[in-house]
């Protein structure tokens, strides 16, 4: 019987759990055994007693990783914690190949087979396994509300007795999961809501959620997209005419949210302190890349900056402040991974070394690093 070890989170910060209730009952369901280590949802509303009620047994870091096939995170684990773990086990987690090189490294020595969910391939039928799709919508949503919760004014237009109140002018710049749902959600709430991005495929989205999309017009064929949907970086020329068209439009907004991110590289640099100047006082900007080195010049992970009478907020884990959802959206990409690939007569996951999943996400395999996006 394979046995899937969970593994209490122990990063600063990190609220999430790899696994909720329901998904250990469908792992069980599969014919697996779930050990959880004590205590490890509780950050995520999850206790001790559900997991044994959905059929999990509990118990301390050692007992739950002895004879483990499959260890569950949702970051990667301390590879010093695995010691003792059975070659050719797998490790799948969230695992920040390219911040945590070296820790790649120590999991190959280890003999495991480390698996990146991040590096999932975007493609369709990989869509519920992607764990940066789930929890960017959660970011982009939880951006918007702590937003809201920092700006002093309300965000929908009033009409009262003693006069109106104007609606939040919300500007959200990249437009990728993280951005819609942002975007939905300043417009649930009443806001006059613009947005931009460098890829010209997303005016359409911008526009179906009703709010203004801001775009260069004035530099043609730039698409700024690569592999997979991502973004890719913009030409000098783009970012020069995107720099002015943001500037007079940033100067007239009272909440901008950045999302800008690409995978491997350092955050661009969206928003500089001089277009933060621009803006009027008690305006607020989130910056979501906070933790790659930042959108917006001066941020700072999880601290809130006032620059120009402008606060500045960024938390380096957006998800881990929306740990219930976060966690359940996070262990059901996981299920949905392993599940797809369940093989009924050999009673565990098997990837095909020739499916692109596989290739994608497996970073080590026969106490080798194999991924060639880390020999890049």
């Amino acid at each position: 019987m394979t046995k899937i070890a969970v593994l209490r989170e122990v990063a600063a910060g990190e609220t999430r759990v790899a696994a909720s209730a329901e998904t250990v009952k469908k792992f069980v369901a599969l014919g697996a055994s779930v050990s959880v280590e004590k205590g490890a949802g509780l950050t995520a509303s999850v206790s001790d007693a559900e997991y044994e009620a959905a059929g999990a047994s509990v118990g301390t870091a050692a007992a739950v990783l002895k004879d483990a096939d499959i260890v569950l995170g949702v970051q990667g684990p301390d590879p010093k914690a695995l010691k003792g773990l059975s070659k050719g086990a797998w490790v799948v987690a969230g695992l920040d190949p390219f911040g945590q090189r070296k820790r790649v490294d120590d999991y190959a020595k280890l003999g495991v087979e480390a698996l990146a969910m991040e590096f999932m391939p975007r493609i369709t039928r990989a869509q519920s396994m992607d764990i940066l799709s789930s929890q960017s919508n959660l970011s982009g949503y939880k951006a918007v509300i702590d937003s809201a919760g920092a700006y002093g004014r309300a965000f929908p237009m009033m009409m009262t007795a003693a006069g109106t109140v104007q609606a939040a002018r919300v500007f959200i710049m990249g437009v990728g999961v993280a951005g819609l749902q942002a975007i939905a959600t300043a417009r649930r709430l009443g806001a006059q809501v613009s947005a931009t991005d460098v890829r010209s495929a997303t005016k359409e989205q911008i526009e179906s959620l009703g709010a203004k999309p801001i775009f260069v017009e004035s530099v043609a064929g730039i698409e700024g997209e690569g592999a997979g949907g991502y973004a890719t970086e913009m030409s000098e020329e783009y970012q020069k005419a995107q720099a002015e068209l943001v500037s007079s439009h940033i100067a007239k907004q009272d909440i901008v949210i950045t999302t800008a991110l690409i995978p491997g590289r350092a955050a661009p640099r969206l928003i500089s302190d001089a277009q933060i100047a621009s803006m009027k006082p008690g305006s607020v900007i989130f910056d979501l890349a906070v933790a790659q080195g930042g959108n917006v010049e001066g941020s700072k992970a999880d601290e809130v900056v006032l620059k120009h009478g402008v606060k500045i907020i960024g938390h380096s884990n957006t998800p881990a402040h929306l740990p219930a959802d976060a966690s359940a959206l996070f262990a059901r990409n996981l299920l949905n991974f392993l599940s797809a690939f369940w093989d009924k007569e050999a009673g565990r996951p098997v990837l095909p070394d020739d499916d692109e999943i596989t290739t994608a996400i497996r970073l080590t395999k026969d106490g080798k690093v194999v991924n060639e996006r880390l020999f890049g």
